[in-house]
């Protein structure tokens, strides 16, 4: 008799520990759950009204975007949009990891549901009016240009770019190696911001700035520029 029991009793804890498996598999990602707080802690620094990108802070606001916001994480951009992750380090990078894109692409495929349950919605955040960083003194390039004397570099400040242009801005030092800095793809203007490198980067003199187009403004912030 206790070996029966003891099998039901087995029997039913197996069946639950498997539909509770299910229904993890099975619940749908939501705005309101998972997705909210995805936008709240990397992207609404920047997408939010009197932000310096167009407002992803409600559903309203993100859902005539799904299909621009996949684009742009399915080619690992950061915000705001153009540019490429993992050309160049920089400190002030809010691009989303591997899981998060997959997170966030799964969600849109699956219609990007908003969600019933409005109390799992978190509260939006609140951010202070951010400090403007304003370099003492730049290195403009238009084209190429060879530096004719040392220079650490602190960032790059895309000062004038056509409409969705792309480059890849690198530095070819003297001995050959080539510094990847930047890659810009349909980068928009009307967000435009530094991009400010995690560590700075020791160009020696004779080091050629490339991948600049001639009609663009890239201006190179040097680390004593603060």
């Amino acid at each position: 008799m206790m070996t029966r029991v003891f099998l039901v009793t087995l029997l039913c804890w197996s069946c639950a520990a498997a539909v509770a498996a299910h229904n993890i598999g099975v619940t749908p990602i939501t705005w309101n759950r998972e997705i909210s707080r995805l936008i709240y802690d990397k992207c609404a620094s920047c997408h939010r009204p009197d932000g310096s990108a167009f407002s992803l802070m409600t559903y309203r606001d993100v859902q005539p975007r799904v299909t621009e916001i996949k684009a742009a994480v399915l080619t690992r951009r950061m915000p705001p949009w153009g540019a490429i992750k993992g050309f160049g380090d920089f400190r002030n990078d809010q691009a989303l990891t591997p899981e998060q894109i997959e997170l966030m692409v799964d969600w849109i495929q699956n219609d990007a549901p908003r969600g019933n349950n409005r109390q799992s919605l978190p509260p939006e955040p609140r951010f202070a009016a951010p400090a403007v960083y304003v370099p003492s003194h730049v290195v403009p390039v238009s084209g190429s240009l060879t530096l004719q004397r040392p220079l650490i570099v602190d960032g790059l400040m895309p000062r004038k770019v056509a409409p969705d242009q792309s480059m890849r801005i690198t530095a070819l030092l003297p001995n050959g190696a080539v510094e990847p800095l930047l890659w810009l793809h349909a980068y928009d203007q009307r967000f435009s911001h530094p991009f400010l490198f995690r560590k700075s980067i020791h160009l020696p003199a004779g080091t050629v700035i490339r991948g600049v187009s001639l009609d663009d403004v890239i201006e190179l912030i040097p680390a004593d520029s603060k």
